[in-house]
């Protein structure tokens, strides 16, 4: 079979492929967002925010459990994605195009179902506030300045009731860790193959930024493609995740978990972290 030549493209560009790259890590993650929820929210948890939501893994496998969905992000074939599946399935959840940055942008909204859809205006923070919010798989360090940050989780903060919690997972980069790092895994899903190759390109500690470059290669049948996308990510060690935190008083740091999401054995933030999951509640007003 002849060479061929990579796709200079977001890979959120491509959601059915994307969504097969982090598939198999759906159940578990949808697990201890409940469990977090019996563990720290003093009341029954039902309605559930995702920031930057993408495909809508999550979004639809927790309507499935009967939880009411809301999820925003900027990508429009991302979000067309989510709503083709959730009328496939007959699942319903709110859905609109917004940044997870301050306020994000007011767009069109729906309620999508597969027997309805409504039209509005819808920004965030969310009124009436959700009683939970989360955001895994590292979406908040693409937010890449100090503002930007600290404004993420003042909105997220003004979207919870008091109590409600946020469940955020993000790479803390340890003082004394490598700056060389590759990541590679494959899943598969009837004749599609999607392997997914990410590499750290370059480390600026003092402007606090990393560039990454995914490289992810299909193989369906007899086609293939060879797509690439460059980003860059906010680094954090402990302490400059303790220091944001400080900045933005509403909110509760409860406990600290990694990506094995075993609830019953929290961890003590430290340098020797690097997957962490944090459980941020709103303080009682």
């Amino acid at each position: 079979m002849a060479e061929m030549a990579v796709v200079e493209a977001s890979w959120y560009d491509y959601p059915q492929f994307y969504d097969l790259a982090f598939r198999s890590e759906t159940r578990g993650e949808a697990d201890f967002i409940e469990a977090a929820c019996r563990k720290y929210c003093r009341f029954r948890v039902r309605r559930l925010l995702e920031p930057a939501c993408g495909t809508g893994r999550l979004v639809a496998e927790l309507a499935a459990r009967r939880y009411e969905m809301t999820g925003f992000d900027l990508s429009r074939p991302a979000l067309d994605y989510l709503r083709r599946r959730l009328d496939r399935r007959g699942l319903r959840a709110t859905v609109f195009q917004a940044d997870m940055a301050a306020g994000g942008i007011p767009s069109s909204s729906r309620a999508c179902s597969s027997a309805t859809r409504d039209m509005a205006t819808k920004t965030w923070p969310c009124h009436p506030p959700v009683d939970a919010a989360y955001s895994t798989l590292d979406t908040f360090r693409h937010l890449l300045s100090e503002q930007a940050a600290r404004g993420h989780l003042e909105c997220i903060a003004r979207s919870l009731r008091p109590g409600g919690i946020y469940i955020l997972g993000f790479h803390l980069l340890p003082p004394d860790a490598s700056e060389e790092c590759t990541e590679r895994w494959t899943e598969r899903r009837g004749r599609t193959q999607v392997t997914v190759t990410l590499r750290v390109l370059a480390t600026d500690r003092r402007r606090r930024i990393e560039t990454l470059r995914v490289n992810m290669l299909v193989r369906s049948g007899q086609k293939v493609l060879r797509l690439r996308h460059e980003f860059p990510l906010r680094m954090y060690t402990a302490g400059q995740f303790r220091k944001l935190l400080r900045r933005v008083p509403s909110l509760e740091l409860c406990d600290v978990y990694d990506s094995w999401y075993e609830i019953d054995q929290p961890l003590r933030l430290s340098d020797e972290l690097s997957d962490t999951v944090f459980i941020l509640r709103k303080r009682l007003e």
